[in-house]
């Protein structure tokens, strides 16, 4: 076992010894594995102190956009979107998920919103198909709850950062 392999499984026993959130301690069964932070749509770990997002008429579904697949073309893998999804490219949506900053300051124009709320400050909660990139007309206020943004939404095939989703022209909306 490498070192880093060691050092990962010690610091997930010793997090979890202290029953804090984020621990990423291996269950022994393979079936109960939740994805890893970082991979997919995210994972809401039920013991967040934050309720998992509803479905909401009227705002964007995250089942729907983490339906997104993946292939290799090239030594590059390019993202395979369902035509329901291709078909938001350029359209007016409303969504719904945690902030994760991207700038110093507690008003935000520039940010991540999230499916799942982050456990870790060094973790990524989600992969890119749980992850939008938000870019607001005017700042939010960065909150630990969950917020609902409206504005246009791209979607990206070939971003160089990795990213699948991306909003702009946004505006906070009440919930």
């Amino acid at each position: 076992m490498s070192i880093e392999r060691r050092a990962f499984l010690a610091a997930g026993l010793v997090f979890g010894a202290l029953g804090l959130p984020g621990a990423h301690a291996q269950p022994r069964s393979s079936a109960a594995v939740p994805p890893q932070p970082g991979q997919g749509p995210g994972y809401h770990d039920p013991r967040s102190a934050f309720k998992p997002l509803e479905e909401r008429e009227g705002v964007l579904s995250w089942r729907l956009l983490s339906g997104v697949t993946s292939k290799v073309e090239k030594k590059k893998l390019v993202p395979q979107f369902p035509a329901e999804v291709e078909r938001l490219h350029q359209q007016r949506v409303k969504v719904q998920g945690w902030m994760l900053p991207l700038e110093p300051g507690d008003r935000q124009k520039h940010f991540l919103l999230s499916a799942v709320p982050t456990t870790c400050n060094f973790c990524t909660p989600a992969g890119p198909e749980g992850l939008i990139e938000i870019r607001t007309s005017t700042p939010v206020r960065y909150t630990l709850e969950a917020i609902t943004i409206e504005g246009l939404l791209a979607v990206l095939k070939d971003d160089p950062y990795g990213l699948y989703y991306r909003l702009v022209e946004g505006q906070q909306v009440e919930q």
